[in-house]
């Protein structure tokens, strides 16, 4: 089995097979990043192009990744959306769908038990209301599977920044639900 940073060192010579099983193995998740972020699914799949360009001269430059290459690819999506969003007057919300809401730490909505009436949609709300910089530490932990070093790598922060992120995003995220509910 071919490793990433084979995979990677061929690319840099401008192996195509290389190129393409880095984008088969990542396309998708980046894709799925995008769209939660954008909510439109050809800007998404536009946009993970211009990740997997960027990528690629990125890697030409010889640049790579301190942490992780998953986290490396999240980084520059961040990147590319950032780019995107630049100039716009509002971002987005967040398009969370059940595999990001599932994913939450049973705690993160009342002390790990659900309520009577407590619903995917309730919870979505009270996510929409978090910040935004809490919504995209939780997408990135909880929707994207990233460690929280992964997080750091992506969002430029220090790990425990991340992790003071996510717990003040589930604690504020538990008090909206109790409030909901």
């Amino acid at each position: 089995m071919t490793s990433e940073r084979e995979w990677v060192a061929r690319a840099r010579q401008g192996d195509g097979d290389a190129i393409a099983s880095l984008y088969d193995e990542y396309a998708d998740r980046i894709y799925g990043y995008l769209y939660r972020r954008l909510g439109d699914a050809q800007l998404a799949e536009d946009l993970t192009g211009d990740v997997f360009v960027r990528m690629l001269e990125a890697i030409r430059k010889g640049q790579f990744w301190k942490v992780s290459f998953r986290a490396w690819l999240y980084r520059i999506a961040h990147n590319v959306l950032v780019d995107y969003f630049r100039g716009k007057r509002e971002q987005r919300e967040f398009l969370l769908d059940e595999r990001v809401v599932g994913a939450l730490p049973a705690d993160a909505t009342s002390g790990g038990t659900n309520p009577d009436g407590w619903t995917y949609e309730l919870l979505r709300e009270a996510i929409r209301e978090l910040p935004q910089l809490q919504q995209l530490v939780l997408l990135l932990r909880f929707g994207e599977g990233l460690k929280a070093r992964e997080v750091a790598e992506v969002l430029s922060k220090s790990v425990g920044a991340v992790e003071a992120l996510q717990h003040r995003a589930l604690v504020n995220l538990r008090k909206r639900m109790e409030e909901q509910t």
